[in-house]
C-alpha cells in the first residue's frame, strides 16, 4: 500500500474552493431589488401610457372609436304621391328590396363582387351601374346599390351566404312606380338616378337635401315639381360590429315626406284621348274650360316610364331610339 504524505494532503485540501456564503447572500440579495425596479420601471410606463390614453388623450381616441363604431346613416324620404282630378294615382312608390356595397366594408371589391356574381345574378349593366354610383358618392360609408328587386328566393341565398359577404346588405327601399305606364309618360314624366351632371350641379344644400336618394325628376311634372315632391331626409346613428354589420339603432331623425300632387288631368279622358289616337302619331290637348286645367295630355308613340326608375338597359333603350 502507498503511503500519502500528510503534507501532500496538506496541499491538496489547501486547493479546495469552499463556498463564501456571506458573498452569496449578498449577490442574492440584490437580485430581488434589481427584479423590484425593472418591474416597478414597466409598472411606470405603463401606468404614464394608461393615463395619456384614459385621460391626456381620451376625447381624441374616445372620437375616433366612436368613428369606427357608431355611423350615421341618411334615410331617405318618401316621394310626394301623384293623384289625378278624381283621385286616382299616376305615380306611387313601391317597396323593393336592394342590394347594397359599402366600399369602407368591403376588403377586396373586386373578389365580393365576383362573390356576389355566384349567388344572385348580377349582370354587366349591374356591375357598370354600380361602378358609376360609387364614383358619385357623395360622403364616406355611404352604400351604394349593386342590384334592385330582390326576389324571395335571393334574398334567401344572401342570408345563408352572410357571413361570407362583408360589406354587403340588403336594405328596403321605395322606388318610383307608374301603374298606367305608358299613358301619362309625357305628362308625368320619369325619374331616374342622378347623374354627374345633376350631381355636379348641386350646391351644399342640395347635396344635404339628396342625402341617401338615389333618384331626380328628369323630365315631365317629376322634374318641374322636383323639390316640392323630394321632401326633406332624416338620419340613423347606428352601432355596427367590426364587419360592419348593424348591431342596434341608437338615434334616428325622421325624414319629412314630400308633398302630394293632385293634378288637373282626369284618368278617364286622358284615356280617351289616347284610344282614340291608336297607332297613329299625333297628341291631345284637352282644357277644361271654367278652371282652365289641363284634363288630357297624350302624345304618341308612347313609352313606358317605369324603365327609366331604376335605370334602363341598353337593349330596351336602343327598342325605344329604333
Amino acid at each position: 500500500m502507498v503511503k500519502t504524505d500528510p503534507e501532500k494532503r496538506l496541499g491538496y485540501s489547501e486547493q479546495q474552493h469552499f463556498k463564501d456564503h456571506h458573498n452569496e447572500a449578498r449577490i442574492f440579495s440584490r437580485r430581488p431589488v434589481l427584479a423590484a425596479l425593472v418591474v416597478f420601471g414597466s409598472l411606470s410606463v405603463l401606468l404614464t401610457r394608461f393615463y395619456s390614453l384614459q385621460i391626456v388623450h381620451y376625447d381624441n381616441y374616445a372620437t375616433l372609436s366612436d368613428q369606427n363604431r357608431i355611423q350615421v346613416r341618411p334615410v331617405p324620404p318618401n316621394r310626394g304621391l301623384v293623384y289625378d282630378n278624381n283621385g286616382a294615382l299616376l305615380a306611387d312608390n313601391r317597396p323593393t328590396m336592394t342590394l347594397m356595397l359599402v366600399k369602407e366594408r368591403v376588403g377586396d371589391l373586386e373578389e365580393t363582387l365576383e362573390k356576389v356574381s355566384q349567388i344572385v345574378s348580377v349582370s354587366e349593366r349591374d356591375i357598370e351601374r354600380f361602378y358609376k354610383a360609387l364614383s358619385l358618392r357623395r360622403r364616406p360609408y355611404e352604400s351604394v346599390p349593386l342590384r334592385f328587386r330582390l326576389t324571395e328566393e335571393e334574398l334567401a341565398l344572401i342570408a345563408v351566404n352572410e357571413y361570407d359577404l362583408e360589406g354587403v346588405e340588403v336594405q328596403g327601399q321605395l322606388v318610383r312606380d307608374y301603374p298606367f305606364g305608358d299613358l301619362y309618360a309625357h305628362a308625368l314624366g320619369y325619374v331616374g338616378r342622378i347623374n354627374e351632371r345633376e350631381l355636379s350641379a348641386f350646391t351644399e344644400e342640395l347635396v344635404t337635401q339628396y342625402s341617401g336618394t338615389q333618384s331626380i325628376g328628369k323630365i315631365g311634372l317629376e322634374k318641374s315639381y322636383e323639390l316640392e315632391l323630394l321632401g326633406q331626409p332624416g338620419q340613423e346613428n347606428i352601432e355596427t360590429n367590426a364587419r360592419g354589420r348593424v348591431l342596434r339603432v341608437l338615434e334616428s331623425v325622421d325624414p319629412v315626406a314630400g308633398k302630394d300632387l293632385q293634378l288637373y288631368l282626369r284618368n278617364d279622358v286622358q284615356q280617351a284621348a289616347y284610344d282614340a289616337l291608336g297607332e297613329r302619331r299625333g297628341a291631345v290637348v284637352a282644357i277644361d274650360v271654367e278652371t282652365g286645367g289641363v284634363a288630357a295630355l297624350v302624345s304618341t308613340p308612347s313609352y313606358d316610364p317605369n324603365l327609366f326608375v331604376t335605370g334602363i338597359s341598353s337593349k330596351d333603350y336602343r327598342a325605344l331610339n329604333t
